[in-house]
């Protein structure tokens, strides 16, 4: 019936408002109904500023139907809002190849974890409603595709079809027409063989505007590749979201933005808040003095009582440890630890010693043996996780936590220690990064039983460590939190309290027993109160979600400690088995309760298991962390009293740090529920997480701090970071201490709310600081899987966090695409989700990535390694499938685009060589002295003469050496055999090709001696060289038809070649590039008969033409230049046009170089060039820097064109038609002011300038540098400055070790990159991020398309440089067959 609605819509029907109301009216059954709720009033005293949103929960389908899918109706409401956008985001454009998965295994346990095994992202799933489903597919798309539009295909790209609007024309001709092209210096298109002789017809001109139809230069823009440009601009057109204030200091070191604060931001106005104190810690009489002592009285007086029960994979018990076996194998590890693995004077370990404990998930018996055992025997244990390979993903910074606790002994079970890798040798392979281990085997038959004579040293617990418990910090380093017996004792007697916990009760514990509330409750307060265990390890859960809740059916258990991951797979697998009853629990623990989002997974497991006898007072949710342990826990309710109340903020203040109730906008409401009170004996406060540790205002977020003797004593062996973190001091906003009571960080961010209930808002480790406001990476990761996630991602699997990119920090999305998804399902999901953040969050993310399932770094409990997949987004080796970049909308701190400054003009009062008050820029070489006047010079003044005598004078001296890749001789060429062969060529020409003097003939050779030698046998014929690079065999479709074009432009007669390259031209796959049977004579020098000619070719003049040198420039012009013959002179000249010599060395600081006062004083990046002084300058050479626009001289160290006067510069362009204005300006130009002598210049075409040094010349001068920055027809004028692609050509080919080569070239305004990928096709996309971050990074400019094409595609110019606009024309007209392009929007 909707879709019936929305295509009566779409076909006139009915009214858009008609629309609306039918729409309402199908969805209004699936819509929660809130006006059941009953709001309260807080008292002012408590928190002014605030008044919070308290739900009356005596119902649990009102909780359910009120919160379960409040941020799915956010979700919904928020895209609703942008379905009026009539916009179409150009899809990107792949080969098949480069997404087809590797079929993933559709019956493969579901992971219990998304963005980490802390995170539990998956608890968003059960959110998902019918009402969510149904809206999300009637509703118009954000990418809404114009109904009118064509589409085209190709085959090799993408089989998705993209609508273009019948506009496209006509708006990219308005801005294409605006778009100055400066290009000044350009020579005659030789081939635009027109009728017309026209001057201006063979110039590019400044400004061109788009005909009618749509075609520039040959161009057609309705192409598929300029259609989906057309709609990145017009996305692009929409406003970005913050309008940040841009202050920038224009300096060589950096640019300093100074971003002005939002004046309507919220700020804190309550009263600075007080520490808040939980109960006291009651004094039980018969509790022990020491863990080890509890362990010693029950395995004596309660030995045959359970302690831990076992599961094997099909979740049945397997073993259950008693408190006798407990005790008894404990003795007799802790005896053998410190008597029998080394000599009696020399033992292995000593009290205090740190032991690591490598223990399987599976097997919770033999690490809580091995823990006891260790404690016994007073060294510190140190769990970590079981190895699987060498580059496990975080296993280096676990060796480095092992070194620096000074570890040389690992304890483990005989099964696990079989499974380590091994060594060919059979040995335990070193991991990386780990220290050299003794691994020791705890099984009981390995151990020694004590004497009855030996006991364990058992004293009061006191300050010295009892264990360390790993974590791993959000940059991805790992720390150990050293916690001490008396903190181990205190923080059992705490939870005991919290707890209630009795002796003999039973726990269900689904939790990692070797860490966190898993250690706490499972294995350490176990023993503290003589419980019952049932332990259940993650393998289980995998095969079997829903035995946690057997186990507590089975065994009438009364705690169980889950996750919210538990909770949702648990509802998942419900249908499975209905005959449960979950009534025996007093607790249910969600010990992930800190996370934000935690409330819905809770009240949806509510719902479906309270016919099953679960409570709803019994749901207890709690916050931890590794350094403060527990922090606050919600203590188990009296049946039928009210629930406590939540809270529901506004998302907005929250990014601002500030506690708002949420009354403007529904959409951007977070719901939080209080993770109880603090716990026994301890004190909490909250301080600002930024800066010194100043108390917050009570309506303020801040990180939370405890004060208690149950929490960790430091980072062992980091005494800088303990001391930030264990020793913290608050002060007031006056900076002076309250109190002298040190308190410790949790890395929690949260607030206390009224009756002093602790609200937890997010982890600092999951903060992000964008533009100033903070993000919580949970609350990202739950809006994404909101958003139609079931369909696209991979059992949830989304991974957030930020990268650091130009002075902010950047949103990174990470998903695993399911195997089934389709392509256009996934960028329909992705172009979703980043709407959706946009209108929740109001922040943009800066890239959403796809990965195959299955492929992201996993955490030991198959959660996401964070830091690690972080890692591989910036190394380029995550390899995702999927990827959309977004900086056009995120960046909005570019600098401001620059104008340019009032130059030297006409009206400048010249003083000397002074112009405007600067000395004119100008330097030249020495005077070219006069040759001698002797008999050799006038005998040989031509080459070809010199190479004759040369042959008679020194036949044997080598002239040419070929030298492969290995740097070895191939082949040599002496003067004589040059000469000989030389001469063989000529004879040849003369009687194959039947050539006269003044013919052309093209030298077809790769470069060697071959081309050397066919070069001087055209000089000897007399006939005209004309070089020209070979084609690609493997590519000819774009390389051969330039080779035609120089032959048929030159007018070659004659084609000398090798006999390779010669069945190459005639080959059939040449006939389908071009026409072989129009080929001139093709004469192959491989075989040349032993014949020379009876007189060499001696010419009339010396101003005769030598040979032409055809090139295609970087511009994609064809030119031919004229060398006159050279004279012997010419040995000292210096051939203008070739300024090529050069040094780049693109500083990568500095970009925004200060030249005032200067016209071309916008170049993006200073160069450090190699300086062309007076020894680079050569004799007879003068050089100029000239303003190419007005001609007239600039400043010194001002940039600009080069011109240079010099007797032995090209004598003209070859071209067909007669030009002499073109030429006059190239070869024969004056300056429009500023020089009496009228000096004939010929301009280069390089930009560049000249400094005057300290150094003194030859002349006593001071000495002044020529610095060449680059062709002025290569550059590209973006946000007015001047940049040169090889500047950031060079940039992008460093970022990746698979870029073979890269082109960059502008359209419409957008810079395209083109990359070839040297490596696999599936390190395509991984190139994307990274192109488009270095570019921003080091340039200041944002990438508008990324282009990856295979080796070979980017056309190169005999000159050996890219040819850019061929290579533009070829992508715009969708024949570069790329394997991926992606438009960054």
């Amino acid at each position: 019936m909707a879709k019936w609605s929305f295509l009566s819509l779409v076909l006139g029907d009915i009214t858009q408002k008609g629309y609306e109301k039918k729409r309402a009216k199908l969805l209004a059954p699936y819509v929660p109904q809130t006006q059941g709720r009953c709001l309260f009033r807080l008292r002012r005293a408590e928190n002014p500023a605030v008044v919070f949103c308290l739900l009356c929960c005596r119902k649990a389908e009102r909780v359910t139907s009120c919160l379960a899918d409040i941020h799915t109706e956010a979700v919904q409401a928020a895209l609703a809002k942008h379905k009026e956008q009539k916009m179409a985001l150009p899809m990107p454009t792949k080969r098949r190849s480069t997404f087809v998965q590797s079929p993933a295994d559709a019956c493969t346990p579901p992971d219990t974890s998304s963005a980490s095994e802390d995170e539990g992202s998956l608890r968003r799933q059960a959110a998902l409603s019918a009402a969510l489903h149904q809206s999300l597919q009637n509703a118009e798309s954000w990418i809404n595709r114009s109904i009118q539009g064509s589409s085209t295909s190709s085959s090799a790209s993408s089989t998705l079809s993209h609508g273009e609007g019948k506009g496209t024309s006509g708006s990219l001709a308005d801005v294409f027409a605006n778009t100055r092209i400066e290009n000044l210096s350009v020579p005659p298109d030789v081939t635009a063989t027109t009728s017309s002789s026209s001057s201006s017809s063979s110039a590019r001109p400044a400004a061109i505007d788009l005909p009618p139809s749509g075609i520039v230069k040959g161009v057609p823009v309705s192409s598929r590749v300029s259609t989906k440009i057309q709609q990145l601009l017009n996305t692009l057109k929409r406003p970005k979201r913050p309008p940040l204030k841009e202050f920038f200091v224009d300096d060589f070191e950096e640019i300093v933005e100074v971003p002005q604060p939002d004046p309507n931001q919220p700020k804190p106005e309550g009263r600075q808040m007080t520490p808040v104190k939980g109960e006291p810690l009651g004094v039980v009489c018969n509790w022990p003095p020491a863990l080890e002592a509890a362990l010693q009285r029950w395995g004596s007086t309660q030995a045959k009582c359970p302690c831990l029960t076992a599961l094997d994979v099909t979740g049945k018990p397997i073993y259950t440890l008693t408190y006798g076996k407990l005790w008894s194998r404990s003795l007799k590890l802790a005896y053998t630890l410190l008597n029998k693995l080394g000599t009696k004077n020399e033992p292995v370990l000593k009290p205090g010693d740190r032991v690591a404990l490598v223990y399987p998930n599976n097997d919770p018996v033999m690490f809580m043996v091995a823990f006891y055992g260790c404690l016994l025997a007073e060294v510190v244990p140190v769990p970590i996780e079981v190895p699987l390979t060498r580059k496990d993903a975080g296993g280096q910074q676990i060796g480095f936590l092992l070194g620096s606790c000074g570890i040389a002994l690992a304890l483990t079970t005989e099964v696990c220690l079989k499974g380590l890798p091994k060594t060919q040798n059979g040995e335990i392979v070193q991991f990386k990064g780990w220290p050299r281990l003794k691994w020791v085997v705890t099984d009981s038959k390995y151990l020694s039983k004590s004497p009855k004579d030996w006991q364990p040293n058992i004293s009061a617990a006191g300050t010295e460590p009892a264990y360390i418990e790993y974590k791993t910090s959000k940059e991805g380093s790992v720390m150990g939190v050293t916690v001490s017996r008396v903190a181990m004792l205190s923080h059992c007697q705490a939870l005991s309290q919290a707890c209630n916990y009795s002796e003999g009760e039973t726990i269900v514990n689904v939790l990692d027993f070797k860490k966190d509330a898993g250690l706490w409750h499972g294995i350490l307060t176990n023993v503290m109160n003589k419980l019952h265990t049932i332990s259940v390890p993650y393998s289980v859960m995998k095969t079997c979600p829903l035995s946690w809740v057997q186990r507590v059916h089975a065994h009438k258990a009364k705690v169980a400690l889950v996750k919210c991951r538990d909770l949702h797979w648990a509802m998942m697998a419900h249908r499975d088995q209905r005959d449960v009853s979950l009534s025996s629990l007093r607790m249910l623990i969600v010990t992930d309760g800190a996370n934000p989002w935690s409330v819905s997974s809770c009240d949806a497991f509510l719902s479906l298991f309270q016919s099953h006898g679960l409570k709803p007072e019994a749901i207890c949710p709690c916050a931890t962390s590794p350094e403060a342990m527990t922090i606050a826990i919600r203590r188990p309710g009296v049946p039928g009293a009210p629930l406590p109340g939540r809270a529901i903020l506004s998302m907005n203040g929250l990014s601002f740090g500030v506690i708002r109730v949420n009354t403007e906008d529904k959409n951007s409401a977070l719901t939080v529920q209080d993770v109880g009170h603090v716990m026994p004996g301890g004190m909490m406060c909250i301080v600002k997480p930024d800066g010194p540790p100043q108390l917050c205002k009570t309506d303020e977020i801040g990180e939370i701090c405890v004060s208690s003797r149950a929490g960790g004593m430091m980072y062992y062996g980091l005494a800088g970071v303990t001391k930030n973190t264990f020793e913290v001091i608050p002060v007031n906003s006056a900076g002076s201490p309250v109190g002298d009571v040190p308190f410790v960080r949790s890395g929690l961010l949260g607030f206390v709310g009224p009756g002093s209930l602790v609200f937890v808002v997010g982890k600092m480790d999951g903060l992000l600081t964008v533009s100033g406001r903070r993000h919580n990476a949970d609350d990202i990761v739950a809006t994404g899987l909101a958003v139609e996630s079931i369909k696209t991602v991979y059992r949830g699997r989304i991974a957030v966090f930020s990268v650091s990119v130009f002075y902010d920090e950047r949103i990174v999305v990470v998903a695993e695409q399911r195997p089934d998804a389709s392509e256009e399902d996934s960028f329909q999901w992705m172009s979703r989700v980043l709407q959706a953040i946009d209108s929740i969050h109001q922040v943009g993310v800066y890239c959403l990535a796809l990965v195959p399932a299955n492929t992201l770094p996993k955490t030991p409990l198959g959660g996401i390694h964070i830091s690690q997949t972080k890692q591989h987004f910036l190394e380029g080796s995550l390899h995702p499938c999927n990827i959309l970049m977004c900086p056009h909308t995120c960046v909005t701190n570019l600098p401001k685009p620059r104008q340019k400054q009032p130059g030297v003009g006409p009206a400048s009062v010249m003083v000397g060589n002074l112009v405007a008050g600067k000395r004119i820029a100008q330097a030249s070489g020495r005077d070219l002295g006069q040759i001698e006047d002797n008999d050799l010079v006038k005998k040989h003044q031509f080459l070809t003469e010199v190479l004759q005598w040369r042959a008679q004078a020194t036949p044997d001296h080598p002239l040419f050496l070929l030298l492969n890749a290995k740097g070895t001789t191939v082949c040599t060429a002496t003067c004589l055999q040059l000469h000989k062969k030389a001469e063989r060529i000529a004879s040849v020409l003369s009687d194959k090709g039947h050539l006269n003097a003044g013919d052309n003939v093209v030298l077809l050779y790769p470069p060697g001696i071959e081309l050397i030698t066919a070069f001087y046998g055209c000089l000897y014929a007399g006939c005209i060289p004309v070089t020209v690079r070979p084609p690609h065999a493997q590519s000819l479709t774009a390389t051969l038809p330039t080779v035609r074009m120089i032959v048929e432009v030159s007018k070659a007669a004659c084609i000398l070649t090798t006999q390779a390259l010669m069945r190459l031209l005639r080959s059939r796959e040449a006939a389908g590039a071009v026409d072989v049977k129009t080929w001139p004579t093709i004469i192959d020098t491989d075989d040349l008969p032993r014949k020379r000619l009876a007189q060499l070719y001696k010419p009339p003049t010396p101003e005769m033409l030598a040979y032409l040198d055809f090139s295609v420039s970087t511009t994609g012009m064809l030119t031919g230049v004229k060398r006159s013959l050279l004279w012997l002179e010419a040995r000292k000249a210096f051939r203008a046009v070739k300024l090529w010599i050069q040094c780049r060395l693109g500083a990568q600081k500095s970009l925004l170089q200060r030249r005032e006062g200067g016209l071309w004083s916008g170049h993006q990046e200073f160069c450090c060039c190699l300086p062309l002084g007076e020894q680079g300058i050569l004799p007879g050479v003068k050089v100029v820097i000239v303003n190419p626009e007005t001609k007239g001289p600039l400043g010194d160290s001002h940039l600009g064109e080069i011109w240079v006067n010099s007797p032995h510069t090209a004598s003209g362009y070859y071209t067909i038609y007669d030009n002499e204005t073109l030429q006059a300006d190239h070869f024969n130009t004056r300056l429009s002011f500023g020089d009496a002598a009228q000096t004939l210049w010929a301009r280069t075409g390089y930009l560049g300038f000249v400094r005057r040094t300290e150094l003194t010349a030859a002349s006593g001068e001071r000495h002044d540098a020529l610095y060449v920055v680059g062709a002025l027809d290569e550059t590209l004028e973006l946000r007015g400055l001047r940049y040169h692609p090889i500047d950031i050509e060079t940039s992008v080919s460093r970022t990746h070790r698979s870029i073979a080569e890269c082109a960059v070239f502008t359209w419409t305004n957008l810079l395209v990159v083109v990359v070839e990928l040297c490596g696999c096709e599936q390190e395509a996309l991984d190139l994307v991020p990274l192109v488009t971050n270095v570019v921003l990074e080091e340039h200041y400019l944002i990438v508008g398309v990324v282009v990856v094409v295979d080796p070979g595609v980017i056309p190169i110019n005999s000159r050996g440089e890219k040819q850019r606009m061929h290579l533009r024309d070829s992508f715009l007209a969708d024949q570069l067959d790329p394997i991926y392009v992606a438009y960054n929007m």
